[in-house]
């Protein structure tokens, strides 16, 4: 296969780290467009998103397994892109946007076909919106959708601890990779590579809950973005998110989001009881086969990735 291809009238050639930035403008456009349309919109500019997610789109672009860009032939503008990762056994799609007014013209499909190719990876994950074509689409490339993952979110206050685990912060080295990947195991039945681990760690604050000397489970927390979250027992998710949200309010974010899958009856019960309330905002969790205890993980937000 060829750098440089087309679909039909419209040239495919594989993204570079030149793209960055223009890939990330149509994500926000596209996205912001889909929340206008569903009367579901979102805030924030095209520069604050990007301000707040720099360094994972950055990771994405030097770490895709997957991806290709489109540009109009006349104008040179990116029109469409897809990328996706691997980790082992998990190839996940990251992002797939078509430009407004560039849809149903067979660009989509072709996009698909290249950075989600059929056939590779064990488990074929994606983060889906609840736009209806794209859910179409997707279905098309062999997933289906297991769950909603609920955005709960509200202004974080400094909340008393539990009485179940110990909160324990985890360095910036390879012994708190290897703590994450341990559990990561047990709860998604696959592990995010060392480099995308470090660079959580960099990004954001890490913890390690211990009930005694034993680990129960991990969080992320960060002034711009939260998770992931995980705990070996879905019952200590409420000391765990207790926790996560003091820690969100001393690090004097305004507006804690967490990413929470359905099928996490512990989590939504605990949020909603401290007044988290449910965004109208739902994304879908579709896959080629199950995987994971859903019941007991918080993804990362923005909900770019698991």
């Amino acid at each position: 296969m060829s750098d440089q291809e087309r679909a039909g009238p419209l040239p495919l050639r594989r993204g570079t780290l030149a793209d960055i930035e223009a890939c990330h403008t149509l994500l926000w456009e596209t996205v912001t467009d889909l929340g206008r349309r569903q009367a579901t919109p979102l805030e924030g500019a095209a520069d604050e998103w990007w301000q707040s997610g720099e360094p994972f789109q950055r990771f994405l672009a030097a770490h895709a397994a997957e991806w290709w860009v489109s540009e109009d032939a006349e104008t040179g503008q990116l029109i469409g892109y897809a990328r996706s990762i691997e980790r082992g056994a998990l190839f996940e799609l990251t992002e797939f946007f078509v430009r407004p007014g560039h849809q149903s013209r067979g660009l989509g499909k072709a996009l698909l076909d290249r950075a989600f190719a059929r056939g590779r990876g064990r488990i074929r994950a994606i983060i889906a919106t609840g736009s209806p074509s794209a859910l179409s689409r997707y279905y098309r490339a062999d997933t289906v959708v297991r769950f909603p993952i609920l955005t709960l979110a509200r202004s974080p206050e400094a909340v008393e601890p539990g009485d179940r685990l110990t909160a324990e912060p985890l360095p910036r080295a390879a012994g708190s990779v290897a703590t994450i990947a341990r559990i990561e195991r047990v709860v998604l039945g696959v592990e995010r590579t060392e480099a995308e681990a470090m660079l959580l760690l960099k990004q954001r604050e890490a913890w390690r809950y211990l009930r005694g000397d034993a680990v129960a489970g991990f969080a992320f927390v960060g002034a711009r973005g939260t998770g992931p979250i995980a705990a070996l027992d879905p019952a200590d998710m409420p000391d765990i998110l207790r926790h996560v949200e003091a820690r969100a309010a001393a690090l004097g974010v305004e507006r804690l989001e967490l990413e929470v899958p359905s099928p996490n009856a512990e989590a939504i019960r605990h949020l909603l009881g401290r007044g988290f309330r449910i965004d109208p905002w739902i994304n879908y969790l579709m896959s080629n086969a199950p995987f994971g205890q859903f019941d007991r993980f918080i993804g990362f937000s923005p909900p770019l990735f698991l």
